[in-house]
Parts: C-alpha cells; structure tokens; sequence
C-alpha cells in the first residue's frame, strides 16, 4: 500500500525552528523566527488552514516592508509619467522611509499611523505636509494589495489631519499694474497670461510658440502638460495681445530658433522664477503673493465679468466645481457691490422703505414725547 506523502512538518536548522509545507505542489520552507517547537507547530497548522480553505497567499505577504511597498509608489509615479515623482521620492527619503520603512506592512495598522502623525507634528509640520505624505502611505498599500501575487493583505485605515491652509490671496488690477512694472521684462508676459486665464505655472512655462496663434486669439495648453491631462484652448484677449506681439518680435530678432515662449533673458528655456518674482513683489509692497494667486484673479475676475461659470473652468482648466469655488473668492468690494445692486433693485420694486412705512409710528412716538405728563388732580381735606 502506497504510503500518504505528510502534508507538513517541522524541523530543526541552527536552533530555530522551521516548517515545510506543499502549495500547489511546490515545497515551501518558512521559517518560525523561533527556538520553540510549539511555535514552528503553530505557524504550520495555519499555513495549512490558509491552503485548505483558499487565503493563502504566499510567505511574501508576512515578509514584505513598507520599503518594499514604497518603492511600487516610485514605478507607479513613473510609468504614468507624474510630475510629481520628484516631490514623492524627497518625502520618502527624507521622512517616510526613515520613520517606517523596516516595518513589516503585516504589523502596521491604524495606530502606527497615529504615531507617525504625532511624530511629525512634533516636528513643526503643517497639516498639508502630513497629510501628503499620508497620501504616499495609502497609495503604498493599496498597490501592494493589488500586486499579483498581493504583497499585503489589508488596507490600514489612514485618517488624514484636518488642514485650514486654503489661501486667500489674488491681486487687484492696481497690484496687477505695480507687479508689472517690477518685472523683468522676459516675466511681464507670464503675468499677464496667468493673471488673464489663470493657468498655472507649469503650464504657462510649457507653452511653445506653435502653441500660440494671434491671427486667431488662441493659446493651446498641451494635454501633457496640462494637470487634468486634457487639451484646452485659451482666449487671447486683453494685455495679452500686445504682450504676446512685444515677446515674439524680440525673440524673431534675438532668438529665432527659440521653440518655447519663456526664456531667461538670454535665449535658453525658463522653468522657474522663484527669486526673481519674490524680489519684484517685494519692489511692488506685495510681499507674500504667489504665482498661484493669479490663478484665484483670474477666476473671480471672469465671474465678475459675467463669464458662465462652465466656461471660465474650461479656461482656468478645473474640473470640479468644487475647487473652482474654492478659487471664486468673494472680498468686502464683492459684497458692497452685492448690497448696492440689490438697494437699486428692491428701490426699482416700488418699495417706500423703511423710514416712509415707520414714519406715522415714529411720529407718534415723537408727540407723546413732547406732551407734559398730566397732573394729579388735588382731593383736598
């Protein structure tokens, strides 16, 4: 009679205890991280419960490290081409890494998360840095979970921190004009696109000059390079017309060869202008405001204008209604002007108002004032 082959067993290797168990046909050889047979015994009843009844899902699943699980947050980043793969690899190695990446994900829950967060609060970071780099930790687990085969087997909850850091900040025209003539001349024209269309800063220094035709006034944003992902055409409209003229007739006579619209002065591409725009802002008495706040102007100033509210998004390119409420800031000269244009209004209803309905009450009130009050009659002895 032919012999039935053990379905497990334990034994013995430099003192430690391991198992040996069959999944689909394969051996398996685990070890229990432990001197104590009753451990190694244990660990194999379970792995022979998880075969029989189908939740097994490897060893890899109890030795995988939240390293392992950021470096799938690193190729995702990558292969769909983000923008944002540079400021996801600084948060990692500068924070996530340091603080979790030994830990086996098996062994990280919901409070581990808590104390990460009052880690990082105790180092003096603001509610949005946490919380994006929370977004890094909860992208990192569900990639694992959707790894073939799956290298976690659960999605800790991670509750973000309440954050109040939306900005406020846009500029008047007046701002607009000061701010202008502080530039140098080879910004002006990424501030009158910006503060006109509220494209953001990226997508304004991505713009080549095919993307631009004045004969027709229109601007293309690329689909790569716009945040949604999706072509969008802009309106030429205002200073942008003789901003746009001035810059490529200096860039026909300087650099003709010069595909992009922005350079630095001497023909080579511009990406960014951190310091030369904080030092204009500082020249204007604006000292704080962000390229982002052109952005909010631009969104109110087409509201005030009357621009449909679908069609000032499709230029400002957001997609929700959401965050293009967010941008649509309503300050003190909004609601004066609000309160003005319903006076002309309810006064245009006919109305007699306040005083002229009060008037016979008030005047009332004002004779009772006047008038002595009556004697008391003497009843004499």
């Amino acid at each position: 009679m032919a012999r039935k082959p053990k379905a497990g067993s334990v034994y013995q290797r430099n003192n430690v205890w391991w198992i040996k168990y069959y999944s689909k046909g394969q051996p398996v050889y685990e070890s229990s991280h432990s001197v104590r047979t009753e451990d190694a015994e244990r660990l194999l009843r379970k792995r022979l419960g998880e075969i029989a009844t189908g939740a097994y899902r490897g060893i890899a699943v109890e030795r995988t490290t939240l390293d392992e699980l950021f470096n799938l947050v690193i190729a995702d980043y990558r292969e769909n081409g983000k923008r944002s793969v540079d400021d996801v690899l600084s948060r990692l190695r500068l924070h996530l890494r340091p603080k979790l990446g030994k830990m086996r994900a098996a062994d990280f829950g919901s409070a581990d998360v808590r104390r990460y967060k009052a880690a990082r609060n105790k180092e003096g970071a603001q509610a949005a840095t946490v919380n994006r780099e929370l977004s890094i930790l909860k992208r990192a687990f569900s990639l694992g979970s959707r790894h073939d085969p799956p290298l976690v087997l659960h999605n800790p909850p991670v509750e973000k921190m309440p954050e109040n850091n939306v900005r406020t900040g846009f500029l008047e025209k007046a701002d607009y004009e000061k701010l202008l003539a502080e530039l140098p001349s080879y910004l002006r024209l990424a501030l009158v696109v910006a503060y006109h269309t509220g494209c953001r800063l990226g997508e304004v220094m991505s713009l080549r000059w095919p993307d631009i035709s004045l004969a027709s006034g229109e601007i293309i944003i690329r689909a790569e390079n716009a945040k949604s992902k999706k072509h969008r055409m802009l309106p030429v409209y205002g200073d942008m017309t003789d901003a746009l003229r001035r810059q490529k007739a200096e860039r026909d006579q300087k650099y003709p060869q010069l595909e992009w619209v922005f350079h630095d002065g001497s023909g080579n591409r511009l990406r960014t202008f951190y310091k030369a725009w904080a030092s204009a802002c500082e020249r204007a008495e604006l000292d704080g405001s962000l390229f982002h706040d052109l952005r909010r102007s631009a969104v109110r100033n087409m509201v005030r204008a009357g621009i449909p509210e679908k069609v000032a998004m499709a230029i400002s390119g957001h997609r929700t209604r959401h965050v293009f409420d967010r941008y649509n800031i309503v300050t003190d000269k909004d609601l004066a002007a609000a309160g003005e244009q319903m006076t002309r209004y309810l006064a245009g209803q006919g109305n007699q108002g306040y005083t002229a309905v009060l008037q016979p009450a008030l005047d009332a009130s004002a004779s009772i004032q006047k008038d002595p009050e009556p004697s008391t009659p003497s009843t004499g002895v």
